[in-house]
């Protein structure tokens, strides 16, 4: 499996284009610690944005991870790239020549996938506990390393996300086609649910299938956590408006987003089995 990986790493690296977008996700991943100098000092108006509680332990791992996972697009590209560069230099032939199977082939590559999101992860845990350690009012033990299921939800939301990528890049063959289809299917997720809450089922009832699309399913593995800050909340109870939400990810979303992923990599696996390459 490391020879797998490797080979996979070395055509990456190998690739300018994708080295560019793997060291800008990166570098997008640790910008968030720019947010800490965000200041506004405007006559008496003096506004800090680390003072407002977004580094406090554990909402960090809340608000970092649902930061984070907007700068995906960025490694989407490079997984859909990777798999168009294999048909368009016809290494994949190549490596089947030399050898592998088609299933050591989509092996290294949903390692590939799973390796993306395992750096991910821990390098938004690194940089959210630096932060936190730094800005928040909380060092407690228990609560420094409280909330880490959004840790978890983000690393099966980006090996859900990346895995459909995948399957994308081996069905259209183009980049450009597989993202244009990425941005089409968020599209139909929309519509769908527009069209069964108006002519099929209650709008709540409508809610209910949504959560079971793909990447609605992915979506809700993190939820939005602006509403969750007690400034938010404040002002929500001084116009009457109630913002507490619950904001904790369960076990069926889990489900219901690892699902999708053995679906996609198997969908994968069918494609490369019955396609003639």
């Amino acid at each position: 499996m490391l020879r797998l990986l490797q080979i996979e790493f070395i055509k990456l690296w190998n690739n300018r284009a994708s080295k560019v977008l793997i060291i800008s996700y990166f570098i997008l991943l640790t910008s968030i610690a720019l947010i800490a100098a965000i200041k506004f000092d405007i006559g008496p108006v003096q506004f800090h944005l680390a003072d407002q509680g977004i580094f406090n332990f554990p909402y960090i791992w809340h608000f970092n991870t649902f930061v984070a996972a907007i700068f995906k697009l960025f490694l989407a590209i490079v997984i859909v790239s990777m798999m168009a560069n294999e048909y368009s230099n016809k290494t994949i032939k190549q490596n089947l020549i030399d050898g592998f199977s088609k299933k050591e082939f989509l092996m290294s590559k949903v390692l590939t996938v799973i390796s993306f999101a395992l750096i991910s992860t821990v390098f938004v845990f690194v940089v959210s506990l630096i932060l936190g350690l730094t800005y928040s009012d909380y060092n407690e033990l228990s609560i420094i390393f409280s909330d880490l299921e959004f840790l978890l939800a983000f690393f099966v939301k980006l090996v859900g996300f990346f895995s459909f990528c995948l399957f994308l890049g081996i069905l259209v063959k183009r980049s450009a086609f597989a993202l244009g289809f990425l941005i089409l299917w968020t599209i139909l997720e929309q519509v769908v649910f527009g069209l069964l809450g108006w002519k099929v089922m209650s709008w709540p009832a409508a809610k209910r299938v949504k959560d079971f699309f793909p990447l609605e399913s992915m979506m809700n593995l993190i939820k939005e956590p602006g509403s969750r800050l007690s400034a938010v909340q404040n002002i929500g109870d001084q116009i009457g408006e109630n913002l507490r939400f619950d904001y904790h990810t369960y076990w069926y979303e889990f489900l219901i987003v690892i699902c999708w992923t053995a679906i996609f990599i198997y969908l994968s696996y069918l494609l490369l089995k019955k396609r003639d390459l």
